[in-house]
């Protein structure tokens, strides 16, 4: 975990660096002008539809969740709040493992089956933002590295969803196959590790109702067009005549530039994949600065927010979500 945690702040501490190479020339004068013509009620629409889109996570994981247990809306988005909160703060992406922890706790529903889901999300993120990708191929000019990057991503989300529908649709056989590779280890943390990855297959059961699955993938690609229009509506605070297209953009080059382990609250990264992606726009360095400052700076306050807000209903802690992990490769 320590190690996790020094390379993900090192990563951030390299884009930090790379984002000062590449505005070192510019006039901090010319960023406070650009921050001093930020229309208020732009930003206002953009809080409203970042909310919007962490309501509609909470209600996809639901949806993810319902074949195991149906857990009602306010608890969905309030473990979801605390969890992103604790994406954000916590480095090298171990936040991620706060989701299940907090559901099973309100729940039935064991950690590493919850696990599961979280899983499943990432690899309906995956293709929703490949599928966005593709159709921006086409529409516009993008750098070689951005079409190497979504091929790459998106044969990694292929072969996971493969996996995932491999070890729900031949549960038996996958366990058997497992259990060849789980029998070097030692006997205890074999048997540890088969009861782990037992209940966490459970979290996969959504995939085989395939009208609940088609529902999933229009609530991810809904998620992210919304995450699209807020970057659009932020665009148009800062005055930036910028086309649509370019919301889009700006949307998967971030996702890329976050989706690495890093220091808390992806500082950084963020700051470099917004610089990227609006550069290629044609902006002042002095623009693209003070947007992705004014971006990363409001995101975070309202995962802050929200997470804060519904934090004492939700308390945790690292050690605790480590011990409920054993507990349930124990069960």
């Amino acid at each position: 975990m320590n190690k996790k945690v020094i390379f993900g702040i090192l990563i951030s501490l390299i884009c930090i660096v790379l984002v000062y190479l590449s505005v070192r020339d510019i006039n901090l004068h010319d960023v406070f002008i650009a921050l001093e013509k930020i229309k208020l009620i732009y930003v206002i629409y953009f809080i409203l539809l970042v909310i919007f889109m962490q309501w509609l996570r909470s209600y996809r994981w639901g949806v993810i969740l319902q074949p195991m247990e149906k857990i009602d809306q306010v608890s969905l988005f309030s473990v979801t709040s605390v969890g992103f909160l604790a994406i954000a703060a916590i480095p090298a992406r171990i936040g991620e493992l706060a989701r299940p922890y907090l559901i099973s706790k309100r729940s039935s529903i064991k950690m590493s089956s919850a696990l599961g889901t979280i899983l499943v999300e990432r690899v309906l993120d995956g293709f929703s933002v490949l599928a966005i990708a593709v159709i921006v191929i086409f529409l516009t000019e993008l750098p070689p590295f951005m079409i190497k990057s979504g091929f790459v991503f998106f044969l990694l989300a292929f072969l996971m969803f493969c996996f995932i529908a491999f070890l729900i649709l031949r549960k038996e056989k996958a366990l058997k196959l497992i259990n060849i590779i789980l029998k070097k280890l030692p006997g205890k943390l074999a048997h540890k590790m088969d009861e782990l990855i037992y209940h966490f297959i459970d979290g996969f059961q959504i995939i085989t109702n395939i009208k609940l699955l088609l529902y999933l993938f229009f609530l991810s690609a809904l998620i992210w067009l919304v995450d699209v229009m807020a970057i659009y509506v932020l665009l148009l605070a800062f005055g930036f005549n910028l086309p649509l297209i370019a919301s889009f953009v700006v949307m998967i080059i971030l996702i890329v530039g976050i989706a690495i382990p890093t220091a808390p609250g992806y500082i950084g990264n963020w700051h470099l994949a917004c610089v990227l992606a609006l550069s290629l726009f044609g902006l002042a360095e002095a623009q693209t600065l003070s947007f992705a400052v004014v971006y990363h700076f409001l995101s975070m306050v309202i995962v802050m927010v929200l997470g804060v807000a519904f934090l004492p209903f939700n308390k945790f802690s690292i050690s605790d979500m480590t011990k409920q992990m054993n507990h349930n490769g124990k069960d």
